[in-house]
C-alpha cells in the first residue's frame, strides 16, 4: 500500500512558477513509477508528466513541454513537478499517482489506468 500526499498548489499569475510535491509513505517508494495528471472542471483527467522508478526516464505532455519538469528524490520518498511559464489553461486539480514497476523492466507510464495509487489532489489556479 502506498499513500500519496500532494502539496504546493495555489494561486499564481500567468507567467509565474510553482513546484508541486508529492510525498509517499512506505519503504518501497523506489519500486514505483510515478506520474502527474490534472483535471480541469468539465474536462477529462489528462496526463502531465511521468518518471520511472530510478528517475532515469521521464516524459511530459506536449502541452507542457519546455515549461514543466518532473523529478524525484527516492531518499525523501518524494516526486516533484516544477512548473514555470504558467498559463491560465494550466488551471486544474493536479494529482500524483504511483504504479508498481519491476526494476528489471524500468518504464514510464502515461495512461491513468496504469496507476494503482492516487493522491487527493492539489489545486493550481493561474490568473490571467
Amino acid at each position: 500500500q502506498v499513500q500519496l500526499v500532494e502539496s504546493g498548489g495555489g494561486l499564481v499569475q500567468a507567467g509565474g512558477s510553482l513546484r508541486l510535491s508529492c510525498s509517499a509513505s512506505g519503504r518501497t517508494f523506489s519500486s514505483y513509477a510515478l506520474g502527474w495528471f490534472r483535471q480541469a472542471p468539465g474536462k477529462e483527467r489528462e496526463f502531465v508528466a511521468a518518471i520511472s522508478w530510478s528517475g532515469g526516464m521521464t516524459n511530459v505532455a506536449d502541452s507542457v513541454k519546455g515549461r514543466f519538469t518532473i523529478f524525484r528524490d527516492n531518499a525523501k520518498n518524494t516526486v516533484y513537478l516544477q512548473m514555470s511559464s504558467l498559463k491560465p489553461e494550466d488551471t486544474a486539480v493536479y494529482y500524483c499517482a504511483a504504479a508498481f514497476n519491476f526494476r528489471f523492466a524500468e518504464r514510464i507510464k502515461e495512461r491513468w489506468n496504469e496507476y494503482e495509487y492516487w493522491g487527493q489532489g492539489t489545486q493550481v489556479t493561474v490568473s490571467s
